[in-house]
Order: structure tokens, then sequence, then C-alpha cells
């Protein structure tokens, strides 16, 4: 009976032995997440695809680049407050603008020339944050939690131009800035743009999620997750702004029109949300 015990306590001892040493790699480093880490997270398509396609020998062998886990390029991260706790964050502070010159013949001085100009700028502010629990068996965990994630942005194009629209110069030499925003800012021979706005854009989630990863190396893991809850999106009205020469007051004039706007709402399962949410496969890398 005592052989017995100590032949089951060996075993136990033995098996207790062996996962540990499955939670730690040869150089002693620990293979799952501590309290007190952080990990940054990257859609895992372009390794997969890679990976998958390295031996083939002809298609798809280059790396397709290291990729935002969703659509509004917010980056992603957590911070381990216990080993099986981790608070979520999203963020994305984006503020540019850039500045387009050209020269165009001056209209009332033959061999001089006059310069157009076109300002674009945008801005897209997005936050995010959550809880993740977890649990698991030696490098499988798997996790569920909540987040609520918040964005909103706005894009504007201005232009200035050299040639004047005047009572002799109803068709003034125009640059074509098409190229650089993807619309004419001469839409009708007589008329161009001054201003463009879009509306202002907002999108907010609340979401439960659900998912798994593994490790495959120490601190490294691979995974996926679905979610579930609402989603809501929206895009105020755009506003053009437009100069041309009015015959019948013989001066120039001005005139401000009105886009479309659109919203869109649901409550429903996801692996994306509508661009806010991490993507379907993670990687994320643990320091």
């Amino acid at each position: 009976m005592k052989k017995s015990t100590l032949f089951i306590a060996a075993l136990a001892l033995g098996a207790t032995t062996a996962f540990a040493q499955d939670l730690t790699s040869k150089k002693g480093e620990p293979i799952l997440p501590e309290a007190g880490d952080y990990a940054i997270g990257v859609e895992a398509s372009p390794f997969l695809n890679y990976f998958g396609n390295l031996f083939n020998g002809t298609q798809n062998n280059s790396f397709g680049g290291w990729n935002f886990t969703n659509g509004n390029m917010m980056i992603t991260g957590k911070m381990f407050a216990t080993e099986t706790m981790a608070y979520r964050g999203m963020l994305r502070i984006g503020f540019g603008s850039t500045k387009v010159t050209t020269n165009v013949s001056d209209d009332l001085t033959a061999g001089e020339f006059k310069t157009d100009e076109l300002k674009m700028s945008g801005n897209y502010i997005g936050l995010g944050g959550g809880l993740e629990w977890r649990r698991g068996k030696g490098r499988l965990q798997g996790y569920w939690g909540g987040m609520i994630m918040f964005g909103i942005g706005s894009n504007k194009d201005t232009y200035t131009y050299g040639n004047d629209i005047t009572n002799t110069n109803n068709f003034p030499t125009t640059t074509d800035f098409s190229s650089y925003t993807g619309y004419p800012n001469q839409p009708v021979p007589g008329t161009r743009i001054t201003e463009w706005k879009s509306g202002s854009q907002m999108d907010f989630g609340l979401r439960g999620f659900v998912g798994a990863e593994f490790f495959v190396l120490p601190k490294l893991s691979i995974g996926g997750e679905f979610g579930w809850g609402l989603m809501f999106s929206s895009m105020g009205a755009s506003s053009t702004s437009t100069e041309f020469w009015d015959g019948v007051a013989g001066a120039k004039d001005e005139q401000t029109t009105e886009g479309g706007k659109w919203s869109m709402f649901g409550v429903d399962t996801d692996n994306n949300a509508f661009g806010l949410a991490p993507a379907a496969v993670l990687i994320h890398f643990h320091f």
C-alpha cells in the first residue's frame, strides 16, 4: 500500500514538473503572460500568408507588412494586472495636412505666372478600453471580456487661385487638382471649388468578446476572437463652396451646397465590428 501511494505521489510530482517545464522555455523564460506584462496586437494574416506560401517557390512569397488589427488604424494593446486579468486599450490620435502648389499662366500678363494652391487636412481620434479575463491549460488560453470604443474624424480641402474670376475673365486658367483629391475642382466651366469639408464622422461600439490564443513561443501568441454587441457609425453632411461669375448681378458670386449624410446601426455578432474592433486572427507580442 505504501509503495502504491509513493508511486502515485511520484507520478503526480512528475506530471506537475512536466507541466511547469512546459510553461517555461529551455532558458527558463516564462511562456505565458505575467502580472505587469504589456502586449501589443497585430493582424495575423500577413504572417500566415507568408509562412504558408514560403515553400511553394512561386506565389505570394513577399511579406505583406505589419498591419493594424482594425480598419480605423487604432493601436491595440493590453496591460496585465494579474496572470488572468488584463486591461485592454485602443488609441489613435491623427492629424495631418498636405499642401500642393502649381504655377499657371497669368491671364493678364503674357509670359508671367501665378500660383494655385491646394491644402488638404484631416484628423481622426479613436479611443477604446475594456477588461479581459482568461483561463487555460498550458499554452492554450481562452479569454473573454468587454470593451467600449469611440472615434471622431473629419477632412477639409481649401483652394486658392492665382487668376481671379472677373467680368473680362469668366473662365480663368486654373489647375486641375483632381489627381490629388479624386474629384474635379472645376465641376462645370466657369465654376471652381474654393472649399470642401467632409461631414463629421462618429463611431461608437459597445462589445463583448470571446476568443482563444496559443503561445507558440515565450510571450508570443496567435489566436482569434468573436464579438457581440452594439455598433453605430455616422457621417454628417459634407459641404462644397464654389465661386463663379454671376452675369446677371455683374459680380463674382459664391455658393455653398450640402451633400448627403449617412448612418449605420447594428446589434450583431462580429469579427471586426465596423472597423473598430480587433480582427478575427491576431498575433500578440508580450513584454
